[in-house]
C-alpha cells in the first residue's frame, strides 16, 4: 500500500506528491502549523487524505501543547482547529474532520476528562479515521468493480487513488478491484492541467501495480469515446451536494458532457464522508481559486506571456444530471439523488 501518509511518534510523514514520479521522498511534518503548509502547498492532496491529515494535525497540537488543564488548552485547540480549515475550502472531507474533532473535544470537556486523557483520544480518533478510510475504499473498490466493463478502456480524471486517501483509493480503488477480479481494463488517465495529477501521480500508481495506462492530454477524451475506445469514466469527488451535483478537479464537468454525448456511463467514487448533505446544490460549494504561477509556470519555467490575465479555479461543478452513479461504501446511488442520498443516510 502507497504511504501517503503515516503517524509516527516524531510527526506525520507525507510522501511528497509534488516531486511524484521522478523522485520518491518523504516529508515529516512536526508540528500542527507544518501540517497546514504541507495541505497548502499539495504535498498531500486529495479530499479523504486532506481530512485524515487535518485530524492528525490537531493530534500533533494536542500533544504538543504546553497547557496545564483541558481549561487552558480550549482556546488553542480552537485555534488549531482554525488554521488547519483554513487551507482549502473546497474539500468537504477538510470540515468533516475538523467537525468530527470538535464534537470529540467537546464531549471529553463536558465529562472532566484530563488532558491526558484529552491527547490519548484525539490521537485514537484520527487512527480510526484513518483505518475507516482505507475500509471505505476498499468497500468502494468492491461495489465500483461491478459497474466497470470486461473488457475495455476506462476513462479518470485528476488522481483518485491511494495518493488521494490513505490506502487503496476512490476511483483507483474501483479500477484496482475490478483488475483483481480479472477485468482486463486499459486505464486511459487525462493528464489532468496544470498540476498534472493524472500524468504524475495516476500514473505512477497505476504503473506501480502493473495495471495497462495510458496518459492522455485533456483535449484528447472526446476523440478517443468517439473511436470507442473508452467504456466507462469513473473520477473521485471532493464535495457531493445534497442533490448529487460533484464538485471535482477542473476538467471533470467537460468529461461528464462528452460521456454523455457519446452514451458513456459516468461514475463518481467518493466516501460518505464527502457527501455535504447541508450543501443544497453545486451552486453553494466553494471554488478554490489556485495561484497563478501554476498556469503561467511549467517544470519551472514561463510559459506564457508576461502580464496576461491567468484564471486557474481548482475544481468545477458537475450537475447531477449527468452523473450515472455515485459510488459510496455504504452503497451505490442513483437518481434521484435528493432522495437517493437521503434515504442511505437515513439507513446507515
Amino acid at each position: 500500500m502507497i504511504p501517503t501518509l503515516t503517524w509516527t511518534p516524531e510527526g506525520v510523514r507525507f510522501i511528497d506528491q509534488t516531486k511524484l514520479p521522478l523522485e520518491e521522498s518523504y516529508v515529516l511534518a512536526t508540528t500542527y502549523e507544518q501540517v497546514a503548509d504541507v495541505i497548502v502547498t499539495m504535498v498531500v492532496r486529495g479530499a479523504p487524505a486532506i481530512g485524515v491529515s487535518a485530524a492528525y494535525g490537531i493530534a500533533l497540537g494536542a500533544m504538543q501543547t504546553k497547557a496545564k488543564t483541558p481549561e487552558e488548552f480550549e482556546p488553542q485547540f480552537e485555534k488549531i482547529c482554525a488554521r488547519l480549515a483554513s487551507t482549502r475550502p473546497t474539500a468537504v472531507n477538510l470540515f468533516w474532520a475538523i467537525d468530527r474533532m470538535k464534537e470529540l473535544f467537546a464531549k471529553l470537556l463536558a465529562s472532566g476528562a484530563s488532558l491526558s486523557q484529552i491527547q490519548e483520544k484525539i490521537l485514537a480518533e484520527a487512527n480510526a479515521m484513518y483505518e475507516a478510510d482505507i475500509a471505505a475504499c476498499k468497500a468502494m473498490g468492491a461495489l465500483g468493480a461491478e459497474l466497470m466493463p470486461e473488457d475495455g478502456g476506462v476513462l479518470t480524471h485528476c488522481n483518485a487513488g491511494a495518493l488521494a486517501s490513505c490506502g487503496y483509493g476512490m476511483a483507483l480503488g474501483v479500477i484496482r478491484s475490478a483488475v483483481e477480479r480479472g477485468k482486463r481494463i486499459m486505464v486511459y488517465a487525462d493528464e489532468t492541467r496544470p498540476f498534472l495529477q493524472g500524468a504524475r501521480l495516476t500514473a505512477w500508481e497505476l504503473m506501480a501495480d502493473h495495471i495497462p495506462t495510458t496518459v492522455i492530454c485533456d483535449n484528447m477524451a472526446a476523440s478517443l469515446m468517439k473511436q470507442e475506445r473508452i467504456q466507462a469514466v469513473v473520477v473521485g469527488a471532493d464535495r457531493i451536494a445534497a442533490n448529487g451535483d460533484v464538485a471535482n478537479k477542473i476538467g471533470t464537468y467537460n468529461l461528464a458532457i462528452l460521456a454523455r454525448v457519446h452514451g458513456i456511463p459516468f461514475y463518481v467514487a467518493a466516501p460518505w464522508s464527502t457527501i455535504d448533505l447541508a450543501t443544497a446544490s453545486g451552486d453553494a460549494i466553494p471554488i478554490e481559486e489556485r495561484p497563478q504561477k501554476e498556469v503561467t509556470h511549467h517544470a519551472g519555467k514561463q510559459v506564457t506571456p508576461n502580464g496576461v490575465g491567468i484564471c486557474n479555479p481548482a475544481f468545477d461543478v458537475t450537475p447531477a444530471k449527468y452523473v450515472t452513479a455515485i459510488i459510496t461504501e455504504r452503497g451505490i446511488l442513483r437518481a434521484p439523488y435528493a432522495e437517493s442520498l437521503k434515504e442511505m443516510e437515513l439507513v446507515s
